[in-house]
């Protein structure tokens, strides 16, 4: 005995109308709307799929880039200076998620060079102890990291920053910084004069991420000490084992340091901008549901037109004993399994798709001779991908949701069928 003939009669009688379109034309334009169905909740979920599977891969991509010269998380005193930063990157490295950690300073400027100013983030770092915690010497184009020693003033700029300033590795840059008067300097007020200080550019990074390459510049931790103003080190810089727990590390050690200190790892110091990611997801993934949505909703005129075709036969089915439940539940079973089907079709080949995107796109442009990212503009010329099982089971479940509800109202309306009016014209 088949496994079809062990269901409840409702699923056979369900499982048998799905099939069906083989014996006139009209089951057969019935069964071409159900196909279409489930061909168009497939596209969707495929759709679904890839395009979250996508922004997944770029989010990753960015955030890779801007951890390249970000800490995992940033210390700070509330005084502004941390005179003992020795003593709290001891009390931190005793988290077993901290990897490293390292004093730096930081200050906002001016860089001047042929009448161009361009604003700077200026970043006081021990070159040696930089490494542990960020990858910004991997990313050197022109230059060495270590050249920034103390008492060199070197200076090291982000590509995009040196392009703008029209400088190279050797060239003379002028830093300016705002300094305090107090009205000492005779014929001036008290208020704020620039102080100036000749630098020498001595490498070039590119991290990939504009806003750094645009905005940030390294000298060693001493000169820029002096630079700013200030005796100590303004915060420590540490590096995780998992940088995905920044968030729980950081309020570990705000727990376990002592010192009245502000700690923040590095989602929230681009919140903003992974705020506009999620934002963006959310809004896609409702955009593309619609896809579902309308296909799901197919099934309504398709259930709807085989409820009229199977008059006579829901009218013998009550004849014989059926409840009008058992009626909405043959419907129901049919409108479902269409779902179950789409869903499964679609997810199958948004995965396929998403795991394997590095060499579709790749194959795409090739044959029609199209590049989709130019690496002037994003940086990269590889569409990245990175799948999530998370994703995949929500766009499933929501499709199949969908399909379900699209049942309802044509599984009530066979349900009151009466069967005196159903067989009158029979």
């Amino acid at each position: 005995m088949s496994l079809t003939h062990k269901l409840p009669y409702e699923w056979q009688v369900g499982l048998r109308y799905t099939r069906a379109g083989k014996r006139s034309g009209r089951n057969s334009f019935i069964s071409f709307i159900s196909m279409a169905s489930v061909a168009g909740i497939a596209l969707g979920a495929a759709a679904l799929i890839i395009v979250l599977s996508v922004m997944n891969g770029f989010q990753k991509e960015v955030t890779a880039r801007m951890l390249s010269v970000l800490a995992h998380v940033e210390v700070f005193e509330a005084s502004g200076a941390m005179p003992g930063w020795r003593a709290s990157s001891q009390e931190a490295l005793r988290n077993p998620e901290v990897r490293a950690a390292a004093p730096f300073v930081e200050t906002q400027a001016m860089l001047l060079s042929d009448g161009v100013m361009k604003p700077v983030l200026l970043r006081g770092v021990d070159p040696g102890q930089e490494t542990t915690v960020s990858d910004v010497a991997k990313h050197m184009r022109e230059g060495r990291f270590d050249a920034i020693a103390p008492g060199s003033y070197n200076i090291i700029i982000g590509r995009a920053l040196a392009k703008s300033l029209d400088v190279g590795v050797g060239d003379r840059i002028t830093l300016l910084m705002a300094s305090s008067n107090d009205g000492a300097i005779p014929g001036q007020g008290a208020g704020t004069m620039p102080r100036t200080r000749p630098l020498t550019v001595a490498g070039i990074f590119e991290a990939g991420h504009f806003e750094f390459d645009s905005t940030l510049a390294f000298a060693n931790i001493v000169d820029a000490q002096e630079l700013a103003g200030v005796s100590a080190p303004g915060g420590l810089r540490l590096r995780l084992a998992d940088m995905q727990r920044a968030p729980q590390v950081a309020s570990q050690l705000q727990a376990s340091m002592s010192g009245d200190l502000f700690i923040r790892d590095w989602s929230k110091v681009n919140a903003m901008w992974f705020a506009a990611v999620q934002s963006q997801k959310r809004m896609m993934f409702i955009i593309l549901t619609m896809i579902v949505a309308v296909a799901a909703f197919n099934l309504v005129s398709t259930l709807v037109m085989t409820v009229r075709d199977k008059q006579s036969d829901i009218a013998i089915l009550r004849t014989l004993g059926a409840s009008p439940r058992s009626i909405m539940t043959i419907f129901m079973v049919q409108g479902t399994l269409v779902g179950v089907l789409g869903a499964l079709m679609g997810v199958g080949l948004g995965v396929l798709v998403a795991l394997n995107i590095d060499v579709i796109v790749p194959f795409i442009e090739r044959s029609f001779n199209v590049q989709f990212l130019s690496q002037e503009v994003y940086l990269i010329s590889e569409i990245p991908s990175e799948l999530r099982w998370g994703d995949v089971g929500w766009i499933g479940g929501v499709a199949v949701l969908l399909a379900f509800l699209a049942t309802l109202y044509p599984s009530w309306s066979a349900s009151r069928t009466r069967p005196a009016e159903a067989l009158r014209y029979e």
